[in-house]
Parts: structure tokens; C-alpha cells; sequence
């Protein structure tokens, strides 16, 4: 990707964060927050939603295309799902906790709080609410963090609930599952002040930071996503949804450059040409006896082919913008959302089974010179009526410069078209859930992640390393409810960010270790009841039979319970059978020896003990 002077362009960016709250409950009923699996579905519910205009009378846009795409939408419910969920009865008032948790946030973003704040209605009809809308309401603004390029401004800090998810995509429609449906959301905007995609990534990593000192977000794949704002001078303001990482971030601000610069030099070059849009129309006829399979599969299916004219459009349909995806790919990202599979264009023909006599026939059919390019679709007569005009309206904007758009986040840093962007007219208020008066006097501003680090390096004497994995990972609060419970900090950090760490990739089912099994099995090992090398299969026998207590896991895996003594026999026993060894070698056979020493107590003594005792032993006889 080329390098681009970004101050010069005039890169304007902001970030969208939305964040999951890890709380008992939902926002507006009683149902847990806990995810579940498809198969667990009790039954399914089936909506079909539609568009409805606003207070003032207005269609949103990006509602009304949503409308024609998909329109029969299935739900699975659960043994934990409510009515609330359902769309089945009003929504209950806004969950306290979810509520306190939010204003941590907004005292971490220095925002100022809203004194009453009221549930608004979004209008979202893409199947992922039940009732056709999302409940959110504004709970403060004009905030700011810092980078290191300058102050990044917050716009806004929205609580509301989090939406259905997608499961799959049927021949009706879309499947959703209600288990994510009502799971609290913050909502963090900020201005559009970021100038690089450096900055952006920083950004977000700081706003990411300062969400996980709570210590009440949910952690792990899609509890957290940032949608980026994208300009520069001359092009537009494009929303990009779903990136799922830092460094997606700062790919996604270059890439987004890249096209609408490229954009930008095609609108540029076809304005000089005077390139126009024709008249779409049927061209089956061309293709009665073609070879190509995508299209005489669509004809053999009682479709029809359509085309549009793009005159002084060649070799620029073709023109690259991103890498691997050209501004012919633009057109087809708006056929595909109508049903088609995408297009086929001049740029590219002949191919894929198209001839070059089919070729000059399509021009000749819609009065097309060597200067003009052809775009045609191949589908069902509707599909193939809609996804024509669809790629025509797109090349119109082409002439242009950059849409104005929601386009969807791709894993190679690209992006694809997605909908319109939102306006005003999906926003009116929610009814049924009276106002909240948010209570700000009693907010607790939560140590920050990097103050913890230095705390847990100077108060717990952890090496630096070790206390960024432990302050920035998932399981802070457990460390520190182990460290007051009188546990080694060292051993506590250890087993919670190596040890379990390396069970899960040994497939041992860590996911089933309660808070309750990890801070006994560490007491276990503190006071010296369970040796540490017997740490490990204590949790993985925990882990494979979670009913256990660590006291019997212990003794389930035969480690612990055994005394000075018995370490003494044992070992003792290991020298005899290597007498000769050690005569010959003295304390050179210790380290063979002190391997078959632990072997024989299968991991009920600790190696410091073994490793004393072993010299002892060794020494008598050297």
C-alpha cells in the first residue's frame, strides 16, 4: 500500500467503540448475560420487519434498503430468554448495574453526565432486534483522552442494548439468536479529531484500556468492536463496521485513503471524458448460446441478463483501488446486495466462458463504443432488474467522486459496501421506559490498568512483564482476591496467566475452573499441602470433574499428603538403586538422579524439599 501524506490529503477520522458490560443481567429484564450455543435452543420465533417513519414523517434510507433485502427473520429462544426479548411485553426500567458500570466509564472519559437521560428508539430492520428498533439513551458528552499526537475529543457515551446474533443465512432468510440480544452496550464516539492511522490505533487502544479498568466488560471475540469514520478533503464520510483489532484499525484508516484517493482520480479522469450512465435494459439475446456457465446457468433457470452502458468508462471499471478489489468490484458489491451474485464487465471480457463476439454483440446491443464499458447481470428477473439499477446508481456516484457510506470491515484490511449511512430519521423516544436521573456523586473512578501494573511491581514485587499480563488480562480481580487471602502474588499471577494457559493448549477444558476451584487449589499449594509441581494436575482434574473440591481433586490426582519422612524413604531408595553412580560420580549423578527422585513421588513433594534431601542423600555415600 502506497504511503500517503496524510495532513496533505486532509485525513479526518473518529472511532465508535462498542463495548459489552459484564454484568448479571440484561438492560431492560432479568434474563443473564451469559452467551449459549445454538443446539441449546428451546424453540424459534419468526418475525418479518418493515421500515416506519419517524416522528416528522421520514423514511431512513439505510432502514428502507435493509427492507428490500432481508425479509423473514428467525429467532432462537432460550430457557433464560424473556419476554422483553421476545417483543412480547414493554421493557422493564434500566438495569442499576449496568447503569453504575456506565458511569465508571464516564468519569474514566472525563465526560460530562446528562442530568436525566431518556431511552431513545433506533430504527434497525436487518433482523437483529425483535421489535425492529435498538433502546439506547445518551448518558454524557464532551469528554477527551490523550495520544500522543494531541487530544482525541468524546463526543458521546451512549448505554443501550446490545443486538441479536447472527447465526446464519437460510433460503428465508437470516437465523439470530436471542442469547446476545439485551446484553448491556457502551457506545463511546468520539470527534473526528484522529489525523493518522497511527493516532487511531492509539486511540482505541487507550479507550480499550481505560473499559478494561473496570473490571466489569466482557472480554473475548466480539464483545468489544469499533466502527471507523474515514474523510479526507475531497472524498466523504464512511463508516466502516466491525473491526475486530488494533492493528485492523490502522489498516483500515490506510485503506480507506487508498480508495477514496483512487476514487477520486477515476472521478477525475471520467469527468474529463464526460462519461455518462445509460439506460438499463435486457440483453438476454446476446447470450442465447453461450458458453459461459454463470450465465447460461441463470438463463437455463428462466432468468434473463441485463446491462448497462458506462459510456467512457473503459478501462477504468477495471482500474484497481484497493488491493485485489477495483471500482468494478464497488458496482458489484451493490448488485450482490440485491440478490445477485455480482457482475460482469468489459474491463475484464472476455472470460469466464464469455466470448468476444458476445462482447461486441453486448456493445452493439446497447450502443456502446470502444471507449464505453458494459456492466450486466445474469439472475432471476427480479434480481437481475434490481442489481443492474443498483450498479448503475453506483456508477453514477462514480462520476461524482466518493458515496457517502456503511461499508463492512474485510480480514485483509479492505472494505466492502454495506448500506447507506444512517440519518436522524430512525431516532424517536421509547415510551415505555421512564427517564433516568443518573447519580454521579456516588461513582468510584476505578484504578486504571497501567497504575496497576506499577502498583503490582512495587507492592507485590512481580517483574514487569509478568504484571502487565496479569493487570491487562481477564483474571486481575482473581489475583488480587488471592493475594488477600494471603497467597504467594508470584504464584498466584504465575498459575493464572502461564499455567492455565499452557492446560488450554494441552485441550485441557480450563473454561470449567470456577473462581472458587482456582483460589482454593492455590491456597493448596501456598501452605504446602499440595506441592507446586502437583499444581497442574490438581486443575486439570478439577477442570475434568468440576464437582470436586480442590481437596479431593488433590487427592483424586494422587498428589500431597506426604510427609518429610516419606520423602526421605523415597529418595533414599533412588540412591541405593544408583549406588554405583553416585560412587563414581558424586554430586555430578545429581541431576539424573533428581529427576528419577520426583518421578517416584509422582509430584506429592515439592522439588525444593526433593532436591535438599537428594543432596544429602548423594553426599553420605560420595
Amino acid at each position: 500500500m502506497s504511503d500517503y501524506d496524510y495532513e496533505e490529503l486532509g485525513l479526518v477520522a473518529g472511532l465508535e467503540i462498542h463495548q459489552q458490560l459484564d454484568t448479571a443481567t440484561k438492560l431492560f429484564c432479568d434474563s443473564p448475560t451469559t452467551r449459549r450455543e445454538p443446539e441449546e435452543a428451546e424453540r424459534e420465533l419468526t418475525r418479518t420487519l418493515h421500515p416506519t417513519k419517524s416522528e416528522l414523517g421520514e423514511l431512513d434510507e439505510a432502514a428502507l434498503e435493509e427492507s428490500r433485502v432481508d425479509h423473514e427473520f428467525t429467532y432462537l429462544a432460550y430457557d433464560t430468554t424473556c419476554l422483553v426479548e421476545e417483543d412480547e411485553e414493554p421493557p422493564r426500567t434500566v438495569d442499576d448495574e449496568a447503569l453504575s458500570v456506565a458511569l465508571q466509564i464516564a468519569d474514566l472519559l472525563d465526560v460530562t453526565v446528562v442530568d436525566q437521560a431518556h431511552v431513545m428508539r433506533k430504527l434497525v430492520i436487518d433482523g437483529s432486534n425483535t421489535s425492529g428498533f435498538q433502546r439506547t439513551l445518551l448518558l454524557g458528552q464532551d469528554g477527551a483522552i490523550e495520544t500522543s499526537e494531541g487530544t482525541v475529543g468524546i463526543e458521546d457515551l451512549m448505554l443501550e442494548e446490545e443486538s441479536a446474533q447472527r447465526i446464519e443465512e437460510t433460503d428465508e432468510g437470516v437465523v439470530y439468536g436471542l442469547d446476545r440480544l439485551g446484553i448491556p452496550l457502551v457506545e463511546i464516539g468520539t470527534r473526528p479529531d484522529i489525523r493518522s492511522p497511527e493516532q487511531a490505533r492509539e486511540a482505541a487502544e487507550r479507550i480499550g484500556m481505560l473499559l478494561r479498568s473496570t473490571g466489569t466488560v466482557k472480554r473475548g471475540l466480539g464483545t468489544i468492536r469499533q466502527d471507523v469514520n474515514v474523510s479526507i478533503a475531497e472524498g466523504a464520510r464512511v463508516e466502516v463496521k466491525g473491526v475486530q483489532d488494533l492493528q485492523g484499525i490502522e489498516d483500515i484508516v490506510r485503506g480507506e485513503v487508498q480508495r477514496q484517493s483512487e476514487l477520486l482520480d477515476i472521478a477525475d479522469e471520467l469527468q474529463a471524458r464526460d462519461a455518462e450512465v445509460g439506460d438499463t435494459q435486457e440483453v438476454t439475446d446476446v447470450f442465447a448460446d453461450t458458453d459461459s456457465g454463470v450465465i447460461g446457468g441463470a438463463l437455463e433457470s428462466g432468468g434473463k441478463v441485463t446491462a448497462v452502458p458506462l459510456y467512457g468508462f473503459d478501462g477504468l471499471v477495471g482500474r484497481e483501488i484497493q488491493e485485489d478489489r477495483r471500482l468494478g468490484t464497488e458496482l458489484s458489491d451493490h448488485a450482490k446486495r440485491h440478490g445477485a451474485g455480482g457482475i460482469f464487465h468489459t474491463d475484464e471480457l472476455p472470460a469466464y466462458g464469455v466470448t468476444e463476439d458476445e462482447v461486441e454483440a453486448l456493445r452493439e446491443a446497447v450502443g456502446a463504443s470502444d471507449d464505453d464499458a458494459v456492466a450486466i447481470v445474469a439472475a432471476d428477473p427480479e434480481t437481475a432488474d434490481l442489481a443492474i439499477d443498483a450498479a448503475a446508481d453506483r456508477a453514477e456516484t462514480a462520476i461524482e467522486g466518493v458515496p457517502e457510506e456503511t461499508r463492512d470491515a474485510n480480514e485483509d484490511g479492505t472494505t466492502r459496501y454495506l448500506r447507506p449511512l444512517p440519518g436522524a430519521a430512525r431516532m424517536y423516544p421509547e415510551t415505555d421506559v421512564p427517564p433516568v436521573e443518573p447519580d454521579v456523586t456516588e461513582v468510584e473512578t476505578p484504578e486504571l490498568l497501567d497504575e496497576k501494573v506499577d502498583r503490582y511491581v512495587d507492592e507485590f514485587a512481580l517483574d514487569r512483564g509478568l504484571a502487565e499480563q496479569v493487570a491487562f488480562g481477564q483474571r486481575f480481580p482473581l489475583f488480587e482476591d488471592a493475594v488477600a487471602r494471603g497467597v504467594d502474588p508470584t504464584l498466584a499471577a504465575t498459575t493464572l496467566e502461564s499455567t492455565l494457559t499452557e492446560l488450554r493448549r494441552d485441550d485441557v477444558p480450563v473454561g470449567n475452573l470456577t473462581d472458587e476451584h482456582l483460589l482454593e487449589t492455590l491456597a493448596l499449594v501456598d501452605s504446602g499441602e499440595v506441592p507446586q509441581e502437583g499444581l497442574e494436575d490438581v486443575l486439570t482434574t478439577l477442570a475434568e470433574q468440576p464437582a470436586l473440591s480442590a481437596e479431593e481433586a488433590a487427592e483424586e490426582a494422587g498428589v500431597g499428603g506426604v510427609s518429610e519422612e516419606e520423602v526421605r524413604e523415597a529418595v533414599a531408595e533412588v540412591v541405593e538403586r544408583n549406588a554405583e553412580q553416585v560412587e563414581a560420580e558424586g554430586m555430578g549423578a545429581f541431576s539424573g538422579l533428581m529427576g528419577e527422585a520426583m518421578g517416584a513421588l509422582r509430584g506429592k513433594a515439592s522439588g525444593d524439599l526433593v532436591s535438599e534431601v537428594l543432596r544429602e542423600e548423594i553426599q553420605k555415600r560420595a
